[in-house]
């Protein structure tokens, strides 16, 4: 789950309700992100480059 370049390094508190995510921001309480997950989609990365 993406939250952006600019808040690299950024402590984060997440909040979780049932489905729904807010990311916010542990310093000064900004919300950063807010979505809610979809039961049905797969989140894990597919891992295009294997060993050979």
């Amino acid at each position: 789950m993406g939250i952006g370049r600019t808040d690299t390094g950024t402590r984060v508190i997440l909040l979780a309700q049932d489905l729904n995510i807010r990311v916010v921001n542990a310093t000064t309480g900004e919300l950063l992100r807010e979505l809610t997950l979809d039961p049905n989609r797969d989140y894990q990365p597919r891992g295009t480059n294997t060993p050979k």
